[in-house]
């Protein structure tokens, strides 16, 4: 019998300034990516680049069979409806995307956000399934099922991936992360701690100028570096702070999901100045009113960017013990453990692939 042929998907990166469309199939692109400016203030030239951005790429594949894709919330992603965006204000008031796409190319549109997606894609065809091919090749038992996904850029993104299926809630709220604690500024909530205009905010106290939201992430990381003038001390504390606040949100969703976290997005390129303080946060013991302190989470969290980490994690401690009152002998790994690491694929690419696995499912789940 021949082979159904896999379902062709178009998808959409939607980012503050640009989109990014797509077409994938067999979790590969098929089409080369298109790109168009996003117009977030003007909503007729906005929905315009969306839809003849669909178009383009459906252009260059013969057929396709749903489109999927990210797009910022507030929503309601069930039925494609856009709400009040801080990014896009021409959505303010509620925005029908979904129906008006699905009446436009006469096929189902899937709508989710992208913190959602990355975490889709990372987990079905990204670092989580690489993570578990180098367990499998050090011989060892220990397989993973459950991702953190985290966005870092413009905002704070999260996704949740439980044993293959994508958490979104009642509300379309699943993941939530950027409204949780700040440890920074406890009367704020984390995303204000970490994005853009947190580094942004820091450099310019620490520097005592004006906040210049012209000066980006990427140029405060080379004042950093000693690459550009400015200064760097306070360009540092900027991306300290960052990790920190970072660590702590990580940590208290470590708290509630056992799995591997995987960060994307442009300031993950930042991680030699935010990650030692990320982890740091991570691995803060609590202190009893005793005076004891304990630990913070229930198993260790390795640092999968370090070399040396990386190969403890894999080893573990595998340990043979005998089955009280007879022969047996049965096999466990003593060490507990979770471990943080950057995603092996680029995000936008992890979200184009977390937009097709989600619309497969949505799609079987129909039949």
């Amino acid at each position: 019998m021949k082979e159904k042929p896999r379902p062709t998907i178009l998808t959409l990166d939607a980012g503050g300034t640009n989109f990014v469309f797509s077409a994938i199939r067999d979790y590969a692109q098929i089409a080369d990516p298109v790109s168009y400016p996003a117009y977030g203030d003007d909503l007729n030239k906005c929905l315009k680049n969306i839809v003849d951005g669909f178009a383009k790429v459906a252009e260059a594949v013969s057929s396709f069979d749903a489109i999927s894709f990210a797009f910022p919330g507030p929503a309601d992603y069930d039925l494609g409806i856009i709400g009040d965006l801080p990014n896009f204000r021409a959505f303010n008031g509620g925005v029908a995307l979904g129906p008006m796409l699905e009446q436009r190319f006469d096929v189902p549109v899937f709508i989710n956000n992208d913190g959602n997606l990355f975490a889709s894609g990372v987990s079905k065809a990204g670092y989580l399934p690489w993570l578990n091919q180098q367990l499998e090749q050090a011989a060892s038992r220990k397989r993973y099922k459950n991702v953190i996904g985290i966005t870092l850029g413009t905002g704070f993104g999260c996704g949740i991936v439980c044993n293959g299926q994508l958490i979104t809630g009642d509300n379309s709220c699943g993941g939530e992360i950027h409204n949780t604690l700040n440890g920074v500024h406890a009367e704020w909530n984390a995303e204000e701690s970490v994005s853009t205009r947190a580094i942004q905010r820091v450099y310019a106290e620490q520097s005592g100028i004006r906040v210049n939201d012209k000066l980006l992430p990427g140029e405060i990381y080379n004042i950093a570096k000693g690459k550009w003038d400015g200064n760097a001390e306070a360009a540092m504390t900027a991306f300290v702070q960052y990790g920190e606040a970072l660590g702590l949100s990580i940590a208290n969703v470590l708290t509630l999901i056992d799995g591997i976290v995987v960060i994307g997005g442009g300031i993950s390129a930042a991680w030699d100045l935010f990650a030692p303080a990320m982890f740091k946060s991570i691995n803060k013991p609590f202190q009893a009113p005793s005076g004891q302190t304990n630990p913070r989470l229930s198993y260790k969290v390795f640092n999968l960017e370090d070399k040396r980490e990386f190969t403890e994690f894999i080893m573990g401690a595998p340990r043979r013990i005998h089955v009280p009152g007879s022969d047996t002998i049965v096999e466990y790994d003593r060490v507990q453990r979770s471990g943080v690491a950057l995603s092996n694929i680029n995000a936008s690419l992890a979200i184009s692939l977390g937009a097709y696995d989600f619309a497969l499912q949505k799609l079987n789940h129909e039949k």
